[in-house]
């Protein structure tokens, strides 16, 4: 027992023969119905990067790969895969639980907009009841056989954050960043937080990296000279994928159509998660 105990063991992380509060928090258990078994969330450090673009194609590729997937949209304050996927039908529940909205292509997706009257309608929830939207979004969807589950998180190291981090059963995060120096600062924190949380990083996936002309297929750095191996090599983390700024995929998101995506960026990358 350390001098400095105040014998409250519940709020420490200590471990000691005199402890009588267990470490840790435990997982809270998914529907008795549902089979999960791989979950990768995917996380970025600020807002505008294209979390939730990446978070749809790693979801259609692993689904055009014959894999049973779900995206659980944690992002409840700013839902945006409905949208990416042009689904417009509500999610309904039964006495068993909630259901899950399938898209065009048969991925299981649950958002707090599928939830809503109106999808317009804000969401103006304190820290705790988002949360606990998220967990609920866990424990009380029949999530059936999915192969893998990609977790669409908010931007941040917040509330929900935290909450997914120390509430669901995650098997690892793909951290999605940009070129610019300031991403990469904030990055940086998000990898510090997985380390804290004891979560492991599958990967990066750089968006944006670079632009492809169209007419000469020369490619230009946009946002500047990408600073991920500097990064990546830091912390020993894989680099997943770079991918281009290209106006094709925000059209597609905008239009509900993203599952027609062609490009190959994520070939080879479930293999690696």
């Amino acid at each position: 027992m350390s001098q400095d105990c105040n014998n409250n063991c519940g709020s420490c992380s200590q471990s000691c023969e005199d402890r009588t509060a267990p470490q840790g928090i435990p997982h809270e258990q998914l529907h008795p119905a549902s089979s999960v078994k791989k979950v990768v969330a995917v996380v970025s450090g600020k807002g505008g990067v294209g979390k939730s673009s990446v978070t749809s194609m790693l979801a259609i590729t692993s689904q055009r790969k014959g894999f049973k997937t779900a995206i659980l949209d944690a992002d409840i304050t700013g839902p945006s895969i409905p949208k990416a996927f042009g689904i417009s039908e509500k999610a309904y529940s039964t006495e068993d639980g909630l259901l899950p909205v399938k898209t065009k292509t048969g991925i299981d997706v649950m958002s707090i907009n599928l939830l809503l009257e109106n999808d317009t309608d804000p969401v103006v929830w304190r820290g705790p009841l988002i949360g606990g939207a998220v967990k609920q979004f866990w424990t009380d969807v029949i999530w059936e056989d999915e192969d893998y589950m990609f977790i669409d998180m908010p931007p941040g190291t917040g509330d929900v954050t935290l909450t997914v981090f120390q509430s669901l059963k995650i098997d690892g995060i793909v951290v999605v960043t940009s070129p610019q120096d300031l991403v990469s600062m904030i990055v940086t924190k998000v990898v510090k937080m997985a380390e804290m949380m004891d979560v492991p990083i599958l990967g990066i996936v750089e968006n944006m990296s670079f632009f492809k002309c169209p007419d000469c297929g020369s490619e230009h750095r946009i946002f500047g000279e990408s600073k991920l191996e500097k990064i990546a090599g830091e912390y020993g983390l894989k680099i997943l994928a770079r991918l281009p700024l290209d106006s094709s995929i925000a059209e597609a998101c905008d239009s509900g159509t993203i599952e027609s995506f062609t490009g190959d960026w994520f070939d080879g990358v479930l293999e690696q998660l």
